[in-house]
């Protein structure tokens, strides 16, 4: 895959329509103040796939946090204080503590990643993320030799996340990966798309990204960062283990109990578009070897 920005890959008049439509959402949708542009190098690792347009990412939402519908979060996330935000990292580590977001960011190598996204209920888009490589802060905190999984929690705070005053989940949202997928160079921790701080309903102010995995593995709104030499507990699969698994990744040749996940609809492509063919690992094959030996059919 080729270093691309996603104005590299959008035509010039889609590009023009894209920021009116930014410059309407920070005035309705969005609760921050108006940003300066996000600085970030072209990435190797995107792809040069079309991205959705910044309206359909950020109006087609699933987070639970500010309710059920998909419109709910761009409706109700405008409620979300996001500055100041701070992320407490702990657990196997050498350096513990709570960190400001600032300090996070001020050497965060960032990078525009344009990922594929792939949801777990069938659905599917192409994100110009900005962000930088988990890997990159687990490594300035220090991991110690006894660490195997990276545990991750939102935030609770349900006078501003209206979703959590109901029992549709047990919060906070919970999340895992192993060792290795966190530190895998396409895991990030993102902090913005199309240019620009990340909308409160795509999970603000940072956020993981896992492109090979379902959708629901990307927490959003990241408080605490843990690591641990025992598998944590996630969100889904403690509401339905035969439905969600802990590795969630990407295949096509297992089904959801309810549904099929050989193809996938992509939004906004229009009611005549065909489905398209889920692709295993959602097409990024280069993390097939941390699942050698595993039986991808029980390991879900």
């Amino acid at each position: 895959m080729r270093g691309l920005n996603w104005s590299d890959v959008t035509p010039k008049a889609q590009w023009l329509n894209r920021r009116q439509v930014m410059a309407g959402a920070a005035a309705g949708l969005i609760a921050t103040p108006a940003a300066a542009k996000i600085e970030a190098a072209k990435s190797r690792y995107s792809t040069d796939a079309t991205p959705n347009t910044f309206s359909e990412i950020t109006t087609y939402n699933n987070f639970y946090e500010f309710g059920l519908d998909k419109g709910d979060p761009a409706r109700n996330a405008r409620l979300l204080t996001t500055d100041p935000w701070s992320v407490q990292i702990g657990g196997l580590v050498d350096r513990p503590g709570t960190y400001d977001l600032a300090d996070i960011l001020k050497d965060a190598p960032l990078e525009e990643r344009i990922y594929r996204f792939r949801c777990v209920e069938a659905w599917s888009m192409v994100i110009p993320w900005i962000g930088f490589e988990l890997g990159h802060l687990l490594a300035k905190v220090g991991v110690q030799p006894g660490a195997k999984y990276v545990a991750f929690e939102t935030l609770v705070r349900p006078e501003e996340m209206p979703g959590q005053m109901t029992r549709s989940l047990d919060w906070p949202y919970r999340e895992g990966l192993r060792l290795d997928e966190a530190m895998h160079p396409l895991t990030i921790l993102a902090t913005g798309l199309y240019g620009e701080p990340m909308p409160n309903q795509n999970g603000a102010p940072i956020r993981l990204v896992v492109p090979w995995k379902y959708g629901f593995k990307s927490i959003k709104s990241i408080v605490s960062i843990r690591l641990t030499d025992t598998q944590p507990q996630t969100t889904w699969n403690m509401q339905n283990p035969r439905e969600y698994g802990f590795y969630s990744n990407v295949n096509p040749t297992v089904d959801h109990p309810r549904w099929s996940q050989a193809s996938e609809r992509r939004v906004g492509a229009g009611i005549f578009a065909g489905r398209e063919d889920t692709l295993m690992f959602n097409g990024y094959d280069e993390v097939a070897s941390l699942y050698a030996g595993m039986d991808l059919s029980k390991d879900y």
